[in-house]
């Protein structure tokens, strides 16, 4: 009804003289101008608010005539209506391409599992012979994006390494340390599979490729008795890393990314070290931390299985 009897006003003003018409606005401005000052500031509803944007459109001097609003607040109510506007116009109908059939996917996984060597070409062609449409670039994309399955069999090979050779395996791994004045310390540590014993601690605000090759001189010093030496994908072990631990007749196995069970006497041993005496101390610096660690990890290897 607000917007009927505006617009009925609005022809109204072609019929009127112009002396009248600016008579009666102002008339109309005085009373709203006391309505103002005695009443609270009233509410207005979705149509009040579409009309104000709508001569803001159509007329330059709208804002000489606001008086229950402020000019930001009819640009705000513009802004809202240009925001819903878009999004409404912008609304996809059909999200995407059409997803694979599902027994499309369980053919593709099984292709793959099965056989690991076949790529996106392969598995193509396989489908085709068996009669679903589906194009090649499909393929090699659900292959992209197909998390990778976890085969029993190299992982039961896995733990069957590491049960036969553990008298020879030894590991090395860093873990950070929060210090007090919020800096980051490094913490290098190498550790024996057999026995789960310490075999070098130290720790580095800096651990550079030539600090951690001094470190694995301490840790492994000739003759040593271990054959197999693991650690993860850090940026850290680089070439010079690699090239000492060959060069010391140890060989170096890395292991997956993503998968540290394949170290887990390292990962458990870090642990045990978080609970049993990071979470309980906040290290001042790189003395404290070692002196945490002269003084704990004793204890820490005599009650090594238990902690595992």
């Amino acid at each position: 009804m607000t917007a009927m009897f505006a617009m009925l006003a609005y022809l109204r003003a072609f019929l009127v003289a112009r002396h009248r018409l600016a008579l009666e606005a102002v008339a109309l401005r005085q009373q709203l101008a006391v309505y103002k000052r005695k009443q609270p500031r009233p509410k207005l509803n979705r149509f009040d608010r579409l009309f104000w944007v709508f001569v803001r459109q159509i007329w330059t001097n709208w804002a000489e005539a606001l008086i229950l609003v402020k000019p930001a607040t009819v640009v705000a109510w513009h802004r809202a209506g240009y925001r819903l506007v878009w999004k409404w116009r912008s609304r996809r109908q059909r999200r995407g391409r059409p997803k694979i059939a599902e027994e499309v996917r369980d053919l593709i996984r099984r292709m793959k599992r099965e056989n690991p060597t076949w790529g996106a070409p392969r598995i193509h062609g396989e489908l085709l012979a068996l009669g679903f449409e589906i194009s090649e670039p499909t393929v090699s994309r659900y292959l992209r994006h197909l998390k990778r399955i976890p085969e029993e069999s190299k992982a039961s090979q896995w733990l069957a390494f590491l049960n036969n050779h553990r008298e020879v395996i030894a590991a090395f791994d860093f873990f950070t340390v929060p210090t007090l004045c919020f800096r980051t310390l490094s913490c290098f540590f190498a550790i024996e599979h057999d026995r789960r014993r310490i075999l070098h601690f130290n720790v580095t605000f800096h651990p550079t490729s030539d600090w951690i090759v001094q470190q694995l001189r301490d840790a492994f010093p000739l003759p040593c008795p271990y054959r197999y030496v693991l650690f993860d994908h850090d940026a850290k072990f680089g070439n010079d890393v690699l090239q000492f631990l060959k060069h010391s007749d140890l060989k170096p196995l890395r292991t997956s990314i993503g998968s540290p069970w394949q170290n887990g006497t390292a990962e458990r041993w870090v642990g045990s070290v978080r609970r049993e005496l990071l979470d309980h101390v906040i290290p001042l610096n790189e003395c404290h931390v070692r002196r945490l660690g002269a003084h704990t990890f004793p204890t820490i290897m005599q009650t090594g299985p238990t902690l595992l």
